[in-house]
């Protein structure tokens, strides 16, 4: 395993704040690495799941000018937990306000899994803006990959877990576990909120590895981490992430022109690798990396490898009339 990429040192955010997007909500967000160099946009999982000191870490930080926020409702955005105005679409809008406050013509744009189905549906809208694209953990949020995970197919993987996601569901209601998941996470039963946020949270936490992993799954198992995740994600699962069936490869021919890499792990339970392929067949200019040995986790080795060469490569690579101005006001 020698000569594999790992992630650049540790390194503290520029510059920080609040930016108010309206209805109510306010995300936080930071910017790392060289002010006024190429800029990216980095897009975390979840949906609610919130970004970490070590995703400032996947870019040079004598090149690039990363902006990294947590969406709505998660992480330090405010309100905690917040539903309304909670759509694929207010996102897409958030990501086009910072960074045209950012100063940014076009940016690097960075996501993984639920970050890839976003990065996909903001690339769609704006192909303009995106002068590279960097996706991992392909996920297009149709019914069959909702299906896979939280009705039958992963299940079958991990029974045990299984046995636990099941277990604050009268067999009643399992028919559809998204559905009575979101009766009770929007419910007002307070000890039954965070009950199945916690049962929602752990059973992504502890199947997105390859092998088991205290220091991924950790978080999940948080109460205040788990209520933000849970109700967020299953708010936009319920609603099939205000997409229509299929959308997201149906309108990958947005894509052609983007320079891009796609990399997936053998074994994503959440996200299965046919996904991957089929989003490479519809978006050929992009490099895809299918990884022997890996589940879903960015953090895995091989993953983490193919990720920081591609934000590497990318570092000299622009869009068409790409610029950047390096004023900001936050």
């Amino acid at each position: 395993m020698s000569g594999l990429r790992t992630l650049y040192p540790p390194i503290a955010p520029y510059k920080s704040g609040l930016l108010d997007v309206g209805d109510g909500h306010r995300i936080y967000f930071e910017r790392s690495g060289k002010p006024g160099g190429k800029p990216a946009v980095f897009l975390h999982g979840g949906p609610g799941g919130g970004f970490s000191p070590d995703h400032r870490r996947l870019f040079d930080p004598a090149v690039y000018d990363v902006t990294l926020f947590d969406q709505r409702g998660c992480g330090r955005s405010t309100p905690h937990a917040e539903l309304d105005a909670n759509t694929t679409w207010h996102l897409v809008a958030d990501i086009e306000r910072l960074r045209e406050r950012a100063g940014a013509d076009q940016w690097l744009v960075f996501g993984g899994s639920w970050g890839s189905t976003l990065g996909l549906a903001y690339a769609e809208t704006h192909p303009d803006r995106v002068s590279a694209l960097i996706l991992r953990g392909i996920y297009t949020l149709t019914k069959a990959e909702l299906d896979w995970y939280y009705q039958f197919g992963v299940s079958e993987m991990f029974p045990e877990k299984w046995q636990k996601f099941l277990a604050p569901i009268p067999e009643t209601e399992r028919g559809d576990m998204i559905a009575a998941y979101r009766k009770r996470l929007t419910g007002t039963d307070r000890a039954a909120q965070l009950e199945t946020a916690k049962a929602w949270s752990i059973w992504e936490g502890e199947t997105i590895t390859l092998l088991p992993d205290a220091s991924v799954s950790a978080p999940f198992h948080e109460g205040e981490y788990a209520l933000a995740f849970a109700r967020i994600e299953n708010h936009y699962f319920a609603h099939a992430g205000w997409l229509e069936e299929g959308q997201l490869l149906r309108d990958a021919y947005k894509l052609k022109g983007i320079p891009g890499t796609i990399v997936h792990g053998r074994y994503d339970m959440p996200c299965p690798a046919r996904c991957a392929f089929e989003l490479h067949a519809a978006w050929p200019e992009a490099d895809f990396h299918l990884i022997e040995g890996a589940g879903h986790a960015y953090s895995e080795r091989g993953i983490l490898d193919q990720l920081i060469r591609a934000t590497d490569r990318f570092r000299t690579v622009q869009g068409l009339a790409a610029e950047f101005d390096p004023r900001y006001e936050p």
